[in-house]
This record gives C-alpha cells, structure tokens and sequence, in this order.
C-alpha cells in the first residue's frame, strides 16, 4: 500500500512538473565545433524551440572524442527535459566502437524526442582521377588491393564508414585513411594523394563546380537537385547503400516524463514544419524528417544494427 501511495505521488508530481514546464531556459548540447552542419542544424532548431515553448534554448559545444564528451554530459543530467543532446551517427557507433568500456547504451541510457534530418553524401575524386565511376573505383580495388585509399575527418566518422561500407558491400580491400577534419582530409583527394571520399554535400559543390574534384555518387534514394547528372549509389550499382545515410535527432536522458516529452516533440515538429526551417536545411544539404519519439527509438535501434554488421565486416576498431 505504501509503494502504491509513493509511486502515485511521484507520478502525480510528474504530471504537475510537466504542466508548468518549461519554467526556465533549456540546453542543447552539441558534441562538434561550432560552424559545422551539426552545429548549425541544432542552431536553428534550438531558435525554433525556443519561440515555440516560450524559453530560451541555449546551445552548448561540448566537443571531444567524436561526440563522446557531449552525449555522457547530457546522460548524466537531470532526466526532467532541460538538457537535451543532438544526435548524429556516433550515437550509436562510440556505443559499438567501445563496447568493451560500456560507456552508455544508445536507447537505454536516453529519451528519444524526435528525429530532425538525414545528411546525405557525395563521393567525390580528383578531377583527373582514372575512374568515372562508383563501378571504376570498385575495379580498380580488386585489380589491386588495398592500394585504393578513403580519406575521413576520423576514425569512426561518418565518411570513414561509408567508405568501410563500400569496401563491405563490394568485397574490397581498400585503405582509410583518416585526417584531422574533412579541410584536410578533401585537400588530400584533390591533390591525388587518396583516392576518394565521401563528403557533406554542401561543402563540395564550388570545388566539383570548380573542376577540381567530379563527384561519382550521391548516398541518396533519388537524384539530388543539386547534383542531377550524378547517379545514386543504387544506380551505381549499391542497392541498399542510402539506408546507411546519417540521421540527427533530439534525445534527453532517461526517464523524462511522457508530458514533457510530448512537448518537446511537439517544439521540435513546429520547427521543422516551417516553410523558412525546412529551406536553409535543403541549403545545408539536409533531409528534414520529423518523427514520433517511438518512431525515432526504432529507427536508433534499427540503425544500431546496421552500423554493428558493419563494424564487425569491416573490422573498424576504436583506433
């Protein structure tokens, strides 16, 4: 009888906390550097949220170890809606890449609020590279393996496993090699130095425009606008090669109550239903998709296992 009259008082004080919320300023916290796409997705929707619930949504750069840093700030906050995390492909793949070390469980350990977009990419090369296509490259891989090389902006990055992913999917011995950045990283393709990379869509189109780089494929379900000449993965011959695109979303810590959860799905919703929110993210070369906090905890868990068969074929360690 007493656990029954705590649990209903710890409910209905949920209930109460949830009606008045928010009743102070909210944190959004980004694990990469200002400036980013990350970063200035979050930006924009954190302004959004903000006018929708009537508080402030400060952002916070909390960088480090590939997102780690910012996702083990937020799990250990406060599980009463203010402190959220945006989420990108690390979320669930520092889960795997250090399993051994248990640092967090991606669905256990966090609320979902909703999904936000997905960020496609674009396998680009030299311009003067000797392949012209996806189909080329592959060729070459098994002509001569391991000497085709990937550039990334890290180890367990998102460019750093779609390159793991083709050489999975076509059985390929092919070179990572990782840099300290994407700058970097695309200097090295453009000089020659490292076959291809995979890359953000919106910060290639001057140098593919430019003749420095030609682009070989698009990691998206159909032909992008920006990027009409250029064939999907599927069409170039890697079905299913989309499905692995990296999506961003909204998460809390643990246990944060329905009610308030309804509310911030509802902020993050409003904000991407906005006609001038949903432009400047197909600017940033975003995929806006909106989603229920159910349906964002199966597409975690989903991805989750797409990225563990991955890892696992690929042999991609921590470092």
């Amino acid at each position: 009888m007493k656990r029954a009259l705590l649990a209903f008082i710890a409910l209905w004080a949920g209930i109460a906390g949830a009606q008045d919320f928010p009743a102070k300023p909210l944190r959004l916290v980004i694990g990469y550097a200002a400036g980013g796409p990350t970063d200035v997705i979050g930006r924009l929707i954190a302004q959004d949220m903000a006018a929708s619930l009537g508080q402030p949504v400060v952002v916070e750069n909390k960088t480090g170890a590939n997102g780690l840093i910012g996702t083990l700030e937020v799990k250990k906050a406060p599980a009463d809606g203010y402190t959220l995390l945006v989420t990108t492909l690390s979320h669930n793949v520092n889960a795997l890449l250090m399993a051994d070390k248990k640092p967090y469980d991606p669905l256990k350990d966090f609320t979902p609020i909703s999904l936000v977009s997905f960020l496609p990419m674009v396998m680009v090369t030299r311009s003067d590279a000797p392949f012209n296509s996806v189909q080329e490259v592959v060729a070459a891989a098994k002509a001569k393996p391991g000497e085709i090389s990937y550039a990334s902006a890290g180890n367990g990055g998102s460019a750093h496993l779609a390159g793991a992913l083709l050489a999975t999917l076509t059985h390929t011995q092919m070179t990572h090699v990782p840099f300290r950045g994407n700058a970097p990283a695309l200097t090295e393709v453009m000089a020659g130095r490292v076959s291809y990379m995979f890359y953000p869509m919106i910060g290639v189109t001057e140098q593919i425009a430019q003749k420095r780089l030609k682009a070989l494929a698009v990691t998206t379900e159909k032909r992008h606008a920006d990027y009409a000449g250029v064939p999907t993965t599927a069409e170039a011959g890697l079905p299913g090669f989309e499905e692995y695109t990296q999506g961003l979303g909204i998460v809390g810590p643990a246990g944060i109550p329905a009610p308030v959860v309804a509310k911030l799905n509802a902020a993050v919703r409003t904000s991407l239903g906005k006609p001038e929110t949903e432009q400047r993210l197909k600017q940033l070369g975003a995929i806006v998709h909106a989603s229920s906090p159910e349906e964002f905890r199966t597409w975690l868990g989903q991805d989750a296992e797409r990225w563990a068969r991955v890892i696992k074929a690929a042999g991609v360690t921590a470092e």
